[in-house]
């Protein structure tokens, strides 16, 4: 017998003592825990499907330990930016026991464990609460123009503070116009090329990142080889 479970988020297809890895519980080890988001039960080739849940079902389980995954890097590069970001991630894991498949009388009531650990979530939250008034900081309310071939950070913000902060504004700048705002910039911008930022600018504007793309690989620095 198995059934097809849902689990932090997740589905699982789990049977009988076998053990499985979740996303972080809140239970503490040792604790039973009852899944009652059965999707799919197989009782010796009798098949239930649910809608979409099957009404009744459950999975009981066994917390055996908390955890953390294997390490999981993750870079991100710019292509002639000077951008380059490396990070690293380990998952928060909780490894389970499943004990046992109710067809019928399951549990639909969070055990009381969960009720326990209540507090953790409720700091968990408290925790994102303080942290958000930091956002604003790190939003950028116009569009990222980095992406367009030639520019950089600083001309990015020398092009902001003068009051184009979108790809449309950017696309609708003369080519003289924003090189006048690159040479009274103190950042040290006044040798870019300003020749194609208006068509490049003009398709992000439009979504079309294909065509983008295309052109950018003709590009040498944001100017026209």
């Amino acid at each position: 017998m198995y059934a097809i479970v849902e689990i932090a988020g997740q589905q699982f297809k789990v049977s009988k003592d076998l053990k499985v890895y979740v996303h972080r519980l809140a239970n503490e080890e040792g604790s039973k825990v009852s899944f009652d988001k059965v999707l799919l039960l197989d009782d010796n080739g009798n098949v239930t499907l649910g809608a979409p849940a099957i009404e009744g079902a459950s999975v009981e389980a066994k917390v055996l330990q908390h955890l953390k995954g294997d390490k999981v890097i993750v870079f991100k590069k710019k292509r002639r930016k000077g951008y380059k970001k490396r990070n690293g991630h380990r998952q928060y894991l909780t490894q389970i026991l499943i004990e046992g498949i109710s067809a019928t009388g399951g549990k639909k009531a969070t055990p009381a464990p969960k009720k326990e650990a209540a507090p953790k979530a409720d700091k968990l939250v408290e925790a994102v609460e303080e942290k958000a008034p930091k956002a604003p900081k790190a939003s950028k309310k116009g569009d990222d123009l980095v992406i367009i071939e030639g520019i950089g950070p600083k001309a990015a913000e020398a092009l902001v503070a003068a009051g184009i902060d979108t790809f449309a504004k950017l696309a609708a700048a003369s080519a003289d116009s924003v090189k006048e705002i690159l040479d009274a910039s103190t950042n040290k911008v006044q040798h870019l090329d300003p020749t194609t930022w208006a068509q490049q600018a003009q398709l992000a504007a439009d979504g079309k990142m294909d065509e983008l793309k295309k052109l950018q690989d003709e590009l040498n620095g944001g100017k026209a080889v």
